[in-house]
């Protein structure tokens, strides 16, 4: 499982498929938007609203999924395939188990919901509409995140990317087809975009499971007992709190920041206008930004895992000169056609300038976001979560949200304060990260074990062999906890 002899060739083979992977998801929101737009301007002030609702309701999904890549990439950089495999199936029972805690919640507290929101009485029902299958579609949306997180921990990148891919697809072909009646279909409005979304992420998640089910991953030995259980879920819950906590602090924060922004004292709406146009733009940068976040992750993980933390560090530092180095020559290259872009994004000159004020803020802040994202990729694969609620936490809260409004308020009276904010605090940011990388002891949050020297013996039903695990493969041992 480590990627001794060829290190940079897995760099690549990992961070290719996710970078696609994230193209694919950009696909989905922009097709789900531009469609949106096509039936009724109140389809998409809805689709829009509940859409961010939707992360938040995601947010444990997205803990969960962290929890499951430290943990199952660190058991196979053990050796130890018996621990991998429970850590799986463990991972998509809680999945599975929150998604339906959510779905229930939802519709119990929708009123309250709505009321808390203040949703807009002209959009109300078409909004309601949205939030009721897309309640239906969480424990089916939990398990395809969790399912993309545990391929992503074993390495078998391809996979989730083929369900992208899929979902990709299927939504493009059902937004248009029972959105719009094309080809056919029956014209179902914005009740189609919401049927869409729910058949795409079925289809995603039904092709992943059936890949684990053929993979051997879905059988009653990947259902732990209590006693494994309870400290495995333990260690789970250490790593996904901090990284669901760190999520929330992170979109609020970018909530208040749009507030501050919408607040300015002069030329605050071509500011806004063109800090959310500049956000599409910048999108794209982040994109393979994210797949080095989740190679770090696996790699990280499979060598922390094996007990080589040295090799771990480095390898974590070696992601990070390859994302920076590549990411920062295609930031160059689309840095020179700025004016253009903003051109075709909006025909006002004064949203135009706006936005080329924000991309040269933001686009010299390209690499220490990187760093950023990077390296907090590296502490979820050693389970050291903590450190990114720490640091973003602070950083955005403490620092990027009173500087903004002080230089965009009172210093400058400008939105160009507010970048310039963005911009200080991403470089403490991943400065404060680089240090704690490099001089922190981050490594004690990885699991226990070290990898086996002799082979492993097989779980039964997973590849159709009996045998007792030993006891060092049992968290609830004395000897070792996950």
């Amino acid at each position: 499982m480590l990627p001794e002899d060829a290190p940079w060739r897995t760099i690549w083979r990992l961070a290719w498929p996710q970078v696609l992977m994230m193209f694919f998801h950009f696909i989905i929101g922009f097709v789900d938007v531009y469609v949106a737009g096509m039936l009724d301007v109140r389809v998409q002030a809805s689709l829009g609203l509940i859409t961010s609702c939707l992360f938040f309701l995601l947010i444990v999904a997205t803990a969960a999924a962290n929890g499951a890549v430290a943990a199952i990439s660190q058991s196979l950089g053990a050796g130890r395939t018996a621990r991998a495999l429970r850590f799986v199936g463990l991972t998509l029972a809680m999945g599975l188990v929150c998604g339906l805690a959510f779905t229930g919640l939802g519709f119990a507290g929708q009123d309250l919901f709505f009321a808390l929101l203040q949703v807009p009485p002209e959009i109300n029902d078409v909004t309601r509409y949205f939030f009721s299958v897309y309640l239906l579609l969480l424990p089916i949306y939990y398990l395809f995140l969790v399912g993309n997180a545990v391929f992503r921990a074993r390495r078998q990148v391809m996979v989730p990317l083929y369900a992208m891919g899929l979902s990709a697809v299927l939504n493009t072909f059902l937004d248009l087809g029972l959105g719009l009646g094309w080809w056919g279909l029956p014209d179902m409005g914005f009740r189609g975009l919401a049927w869409a979304t729910f058949g795409a992420v079925s289809a995603g998640a039904a092709l992943n499971l059936w890949v684990l089910r053929g993979q051997g991953l879905l059988v009653r030995a990947a259902l732990p007992a209590w006693r494994w259980a309870k400290p495995a879920l333990a260690y789970l819950f250490r790593v996904a709190w901090p990284a669901g906590l760190m999520q929330v602090l992170w979109q609020t924060g970018f909530l208040v920041l749009f507030a501050i922004t919408a607040a300015l004292p002069a030329d605050n709406i071509n500011a806004l206008a063109g800090m959310t146009a500049g956000l599409r733009v910048e999108s794209i940068l982040f994109l393979p930004g994210f797949a080095f976040n989740m190679t770090a992750s696996v790699l990280v993980g499979n060598f922390l895992g094996a007990g080589r933390p040295a090799e771990a560090k480095a390898f974590g530092y070696r992601i990070w000169g390859v994302g920076v180095a590549s990411i920062g020559l295609l930031t160059l290259a689309v840095w020179q056609f700025v004016p253009e872009i903003s051109a075709l994004l909006s025909p006002e000159p004064a949203v135009q300038a706006q936005m080329r004020s924000y991309l040269f803020y933001n686009f010299l802040a390209i690499p220490f976001t990187l760093t950023s994202m990077i390296l907090g990729g590296a502490f979820v694969g050693a389970g050291a979560t903590i450190y990114n609620l720490a640091i973003f936490g602070t950083t955005v809260w403490g620092l990027r949200l009173p500087l903004a409004w002080f230089l965009g308020h009172k210093l400058l009276g400008r939105a160009e304060g507010v970048w310039m904010a963005q911009l200080a605090s991403q470089m403490v940011q991943s400065m404060t990260l680089l240090y704690f990388y490099q001089f922190g002891n981050w490594r004690r949050f990885a699991l226990g074990g070290r990898r086996r020297k002799t082979p492993e013996p097989p779980v039964k039903g997973a590849v159709g062999e009996p045998t007792t695990l030993a006891c060092e493969d049992d968290p609830g041992c004395p000897k070792e906890n996950p």
